[in-house]
């Protein structure tokens, strides 16, 4: 059974400036402001958009056009969800020779991540959503989630250590397959990033499944972030200005596969179970590739053990909601 997970965050944002209307990109009515470009559509499961700010509109509409096949290419590599991805094909054969440079990168990066983290985030464990999935599949499942004997023996294909990461191959034990939903969305949006920046962009907000701004908006204020408290509806919990800085928030409301969210998508690769300590946790960070990655891995650890890792990391500031909703904020020093 193949479920088709949107790990939409609960971060909303705010674009507003004042006289500027937000259009849809292609649409041409005449009443629309010049120098707000909206494209708003799906990627990697998530919705996505990009709010462009241009003098130019028809050149602000090329780029996001241009933007968007570059992330339609980086989902054909990077997705659980189409049967010919290079992820998918890894997956069903275990090699993959002569990858694309941006996949070794990505796998790269999520092993840096993972070794930087002890392992909590860790691109292997997918053998456990599958595990989940199908034991939750059945009208007869034990609410009480799989059998740990049968826990154990997923966790024994579970270990980015497992990995074997060249520019030539990738290749990993057969029984190991391997998930980006950690890690693809930050890295799309960063790659869009560079690619905006790269044509004279100076002013967009850009959210493949993450958020990241390039520069502040045209009235010189940040980007304002909203973080709401996934248990308490309309209900925010934070408000964090944003200029050039990626934004991600993880949380076990991504999804559940009980109706009474004992069991969710953020699995701890150690023991198998499943992120229980916070009800979200966001990350700050100057690229949203470790912003995704690290959002997912400190999910899973206490916060004495952020905060130590926090000089040794890409992140500046960490969010926390606790599981009674009491919210902590640490800050990078140093």
């Amino acid at each position: 059974m193949t479920n088709h997970v949107s790990r939409r965050r609960f971060i909303r944002i705010s674009a507003a400036v004042a006289g500027l209307a937000v259009v849809p990109f292609a649409s041409h009515a005449a009443e629309a402001g010049p120098d707000l470009v909206e494209w708003r559509g799906t990627l990697l499961g998530a919705v996505a958009t990009i709010k462009l700010h241009h003098r130019d509109r028809r050149e602000a509409e090329r780029l996001i056009a241009v933007a968007i096949t570059e992330a339609r290419r980086l989902e054909r590599l990077f997705s659980l969800y189409l049967a010919d991805s290079a992820l998918v094909t890894l997956n069903r054969t275990g090699v993959l020779v002569e990858p694309a440079p941006e996949f070794v990168d990505i796998l790269s990066l999520s092993q840096h991540f993972a070794g930087l983290t002890g392992g909590r985030f860790d691109p292997t464990v997918q053998p456990l959503w599958t595990l989940y999935a199908d034991h939750f599949a059945r009208a007869d499942a034990d609410p009480n989630g799989p059998p740990q004997q049968a826990v154990r023996e997923v966790l024994a294909r579970v270990g980015y250590e497992r990995l074997a990461i060249s520019r030539d191959r990738i290749v990993m034990p057969r029984g190991t397959t391997i998930t980006l939903n950690g890690i693809a969305q930050g890295y799309v949006t960063d790659r869009i990033v560079d690619l905006l920046r790269s044509q004279g962009v100076q002013q967009s907000l850009v959210d493949m499944g993450e958020a990241r701004a390039i520069g502040t908006r045209p009235d010189g204020q940040p980007w304002e972030v909203a973080i709401d408290d996934p248990e308490l509806a309309g209900r925010t919990a934070a408000m964090l200005p944003i200029v050039d800085r990626a934004v991600s928030t993880s949380g076990a409301y991504g999804f559940r596969f009980d109706s009474q969210g004992r069991f969710n998508h953020l699995f701890d690769p150690h023991s198998g179970g499943c992120a229980q300590r916070y009800r979200s946790v966001t990350t700050v960070a100057g690229n949203a590739a470790a912003a995704d990655a690290l959002s997912t891995a400190f999910s899973l650890m206490p916060e004495s053990e952020i905060r130590d890792l926090l000089p040794r990391s890409e992140i500046e500031r960490v969010h926390l909601i606790d599981a009674a909703g009491l919210t902590i904020d640490l800050v990078a020093t140093g």
